[in-house]
């Protein structure tokens, strides 16, 4: 399959892959709670891919303590990820997605350290695989 490829499964296809915790998330934009997540406070060097299909989505160097309860970083690999406009329970968020499956990640503010990006990508660990340096 060419990399660019975009992943395309059913819902019983998803559910047969995945745990019923990153079903609940990757598939129907749910949330983990906030420090539950294996890679809150991981600082071990290497790419963050897409627990679903395996998409590269971020580098360990980008990856920064927010305090928020979430993996954070203020940059993601380029074309790895989509964004929408999400306006649901009131609030006005950016919803992050998976550009290759189309799993729901996290969402992205504008209140990141990185003077660059300005960004912070907060993104739940369940969506997760580290693949170590």
């Amino acid at each position: 399959m060419d990399s660019n490829s975009k992943v395309l499964k059913t819902n019983e296809e998803w559910k047969k892959e995945m745990t019923p915790e990153q079903y609940k998330i990757m598939r129907e934009k749910g949330t983990e709670m906030p420090f539950s997540g294996e890679y809150v406070h991981t600082k071990d060097q290497g790419m963050y891919n897409c627990a679903a299909c395996g998409n590269q989505l971020f580098s360990s160097d980008t990856k920064f303590d927010s305090g928020s309860g979430w993996p954070s970083f203020d940059t993601a690999i380029p074309g790895s990820v989509t964004m929408y406009e999400d306006n649901e329970f009131g609030m006005r968020r950016t919803e992050v997605t998976c550009s290759k499956c189309a799993a729901h990640l996290g969402h992205v503010f504008d209140d990141g350290p990185n003077e660059t990006t300005g960004k912070r990508f907060c993104i739940n660990s369940a969506c997760l695989l580290l693949k170590k340096k």
